[in-house]
């Protein structure tokens, strides 16, 4: 692709006071059943990959919260599936340190520390900024139409309080910016960090933590338009922060609730 011209008229946005739901709780007081997002497999994609795409995107998107513990069995059940590609997949993700093996037939979604958090949020804003600057080179106007029409629909879910599909355009986003890095060898890496936070962006959604807050992906887009690598690299730095970067103090807080 061609550079991006420097001047693309970056469109205006007014800020919404989004009406986000709170989360469903079942008579146990526990949290609703896990829904996962409707996806089929691809030309070529066999059962074991399906399964681990799905599982490992859930994860990354939030739809699985922090602490909780799935079976083989719930999982295969879930996905319409024989146990086996469950069991592999779980493999995987426990590898990956998405999940942490409870016993053979259990895992459970990993709680977390403040170090090993920081640690995570701090490493994902170095990785996603560089990546950011690498891939405005090669964004062109039909690039940046693309990355508001998806910055628009995550806008619309945030504004319906549609918290899944939030975490989903969301992430629909970035991963789209990332995707126009002349190189790959960054976008694993931020995927695996993602796949470890995946569990709290539910939380950076619930209540009014983030009312009001500045519009960093208008800002990313404005400066796209603009050509600026370092105030892009800004803008996805702070959307991290004010995401899930100040989370652990929340977590930390429903948990002593």
């Amino acid at each position: 692709m061609g550079t991006v011209p420097k001047k693309i008229a970056a469109r205006p946005k007014a800020k919404r006071t989004p009406a986000v739901r709170k989360p469903q709780r079942t008579e146990a007081g526990a949290s609703a059943p896990i829904r996962l997002a409707a996806a089929r497999r691809r030309g070529g994609e066999t059962v074991q990959e399906f399964v681990f795409r799905r599982l490992r995107h859930a994860i990354m998107t939030g739809r699985f919260p922090p602490g909780l513990a799935v079976t083989i069995r719930g999982l295969a059940a879930l996905l319409g599936v024989s146990a086996m590609p469950v069991r592999e997949a779980m493999r995987r993700l426990v590898a990956e340190r998405a999940l942490g093996l409870l016993d053979n037939r259990r895992v459970r979604v990993p709680e977390m520390t403040p170090a090993r958090f920081e640690t995570l949020i701090a490493a994902r804003i170095l990785l996603a900024a560089d990546v950011a600057r690498r891939a405005l080179p090669y964004i062109d106007e039909a690039g940046l139409a693309d990355l508001r029409r998806l910055d628009q629909a995550c806008d619309d879910a945030f504004a319906a309080g549609d918290v899944e599909r939030t975490i989903e355009t969301n992430f629909a986003f970035h991963h789209r910016l990332y995707s126009f890095a002349p190189s790959d060898a960054i976008s694993p890496l931020i995927e695996s960090i993602w796949l470890q936070i995946g569990p709290f962006m539910r939380i950076a959604l619930d209540g009014a933590t983030i009312f009001n807050r500045p519009d960093r992906h208008a800002e990313a887009l404005a400066a796209i338009a603009a050509g600026d690598a370092a105030a892009l690299a800004r803008a996805i730095e702070a959307d991290v922060r004010d995401g899930v970067g100040h989370l652990f103090g929340v977590e930390q807080h429903r948990k002593a609730a």
